[in-house]
């Protein structure tokens, strides 16, 4: 495969899971394209045209030709100076390395991360919140993140790449959109009673199965195993954690019981205010588990995949 083909996959798997309707993104895309058709010439040369075809701002192709085949990758979590230095490190050492592809955002794909927010107000719509009211809570989070997101170095890993001659590229809201979609699928599915019945149905999928062997693996961090489940809501995409208002609107709405990658002490503080149980899945696993089901596609077209960086590598193969 070209990294193009793996770019276009990618994207194409991350609308096939979105929480949205595929004809809502389409939608989205096609609004892209008449604000770009109304740009300025001057102002067409600083747009991204990626955004004609990719409505996630926090996956790209970083550093690369496109055209470029692709037999190896090195594929990780969180892949940094570090990592891309292991890269270059094993190519040296006969294991050439033909794309870095890396789960969370870096370069310009991590200064843009506030833009896929906007999902979250779908999904807080999907489980009963009004839009109106969902739009209303995201809007002032959206702006926190991107002025926490402006002083930061993004572009350290995508230059040491860029030195080194090899592509890097990320993909993080279409892998997000997978595990999000595998699990809320298997929630509804096997409708566990209790909390500890949540638990259990976690710890029967190989990543957090061998998260448990490192100490981060599935936990309870509001309730107790013997807890009802209620309604779950798996709350695992939209770039990164939403507002500390949604948790009263997602109680009035019904949900009983949250199953997140991982949550802060204030927003913590609000779900157990407003008595939702939260399971703690796990960062690594649950990102792990997104990414798999991506890279299971590259494998089955002969990539060889090499994990590292806290990726949790496990081949479905059906």
């Amino acid at each position: 495969m070209k990294i193009k083909e793996i770019y276009e996959l990618a994207i194409e798997k991350g609308i096939e899971k979105d929480p949205r309707t595929k004809e809502s993104v389409l939608k989205l895309l096609e609004k892209e394209k008449k604000l770009y058709d109304e740009l300025k010439e001057d102002e067409k040369k600083e747009y991204d045209q990626d955004k004609l075809f990719n409505p996630y701002s926090d996956s790209r192709v970083l550093f690369g030709d496109l055209d470029k085949d692709v037999s190896r990758v090195l594929a990780g979590i969180d892949m940094e100076t570090g990592e891309v230095l292991l890269a270059d490190r094993l190519s040296s050492a006969g294991r050439k390395i033909d794309l870095i592809i890396a789960h969370h955002p870096e370069g310009k794909a991590m200064s843009a991360l506030y833009q896929v927010m906007k999902l979250q107000e779908d999904m807080l719509a999907r489980v009963g919140v009004p839009i109106n009211v969902a739009e209303g809570i995201m809007a002032s989070r959206i702006n926190d993140v991107k002025l926490g997101l402006m002083p930061l170095n993004h572009n350290r890993a995508v230059d040491a790449a860029r030195v080194l001659d090899l592509p890097l590229m990320c993909i993080h809201t279409p892998a997000d959109n997978q595990v999000n979609d595998f699990l809320q699928k298997l929630m509804d599915e096997k409708k566990p009673d209790t909390m500890g019945d949540v638990i259990k149905i976690l710890k029967s999928i190989p990543e957090y199965a061998r998260a448990v062997e490192y100490n981060a693996g599935p936990t309870i961090v509001i309730g107790s195993k013997e807890r009802r489940a209620g309604k779950i809501m798996v709350d695992m995409t939209g770039g990164t954690s939403g507002s500390e208002d949604a948790y009263a609107k997602l109680a009035v709405a019904g949900v009983g019981t949250l199953v997140v990658m991982h949550i802060g002490e204030k927003h913590r503080k609000e779900a157990e205010k407003n008595h939702i149980n939260v399971i703690i899945a796990g960062h690594m696993a649950s990102d792990s588990l997104g990414l798999n089901l991506v890279l299971d596609e590259l494998a089955q077209r002969g990539i060889e995949v090499i994990p590292c960086a806290g990726l949790l590598r496990c081949e479905r193969k059906e």
